[in-house]
């Protein structure tokens, strides 16, 4: 499975976006594979490993954030879970099994959402929990918190990373610097 050939499918009439998610998710795979070649003892999946990680924003065109090109209606908080609502439907029109990346698409945000985060803070997403469990799901959640798609350009340092997700709480920096003793 190419997943140039689904973004494509979203993305053919939105170049800046289309440019801007590539960069991203360019950057975020790159990552991704580097903790996999570092850590063989985790015995990766990496070809789906890359796919998860250039697929994980897919959804992001169906947001309202108009500084990244993103003409949507959704918050920007549903990306995840609209991507893999898309994934779900590519796969099925194609005859393909993105059961995986959808899962990875819908568990990335912050260090993933739980059930009882969405209710409190009273989000609009299903009533359920989106945390990442399998490695692959992990790396990919981990290495996108490195890079912003506001400055595209920019590798994110540990703190830099540990700062852009306190607005999510004190146990996703906490999962994040589990990861980090993990994975880096």
């Amino acid at each position: 499975m190419d997943p140039l050939t689904i973004i494509n499918h979203y993305y053919g009439d939105n170049a800046k976006l289309k440019e801007l998610l590539l960069n991203h998710s360019n950057r975020v795979a790159e990552k991704a594979l580097s903790i996999a070649n570092k850590h063989p003892e985790l015995h990766l999946d990496i070809p789906f490993l890359y796919e998860g990680a250039m697929l994980h924003d897919i959804g992001i065109f169906k947001t309202d954030a108009p500084s990244i090109f993103c003409y949507g209606t959704e918050p920007y908080i549903c990306h995840g879970y609209l991507g893999a609502l898309l994934l779900e439907e590519y796969g099925k029109t194609h005859s393909l099994d993105l059961t995986r990346h959808a899962r990875v698409a819908c568990r990335h945000t912050g260090t993933g959402l739980t059930k009882e985060q969405i209710e409190a803070e009273n989000l609009p997403l299903p009533h359920q929990d989106f945390v990442p469990e399998t490695p692959e799901e992990i790396v990919v959640c981990f290495a996108d918190k490195f890079f912003s798609k506001s400055k595209p350009d920019e590798e994110k340092s540990v703190q830099q990373a540990i700062r852009s997700l306190q607005k999510f709480g004190e146990q996703t920096v906490s999962y994040f610097n589990k990861w980090t003793q993990i994975l880096l």
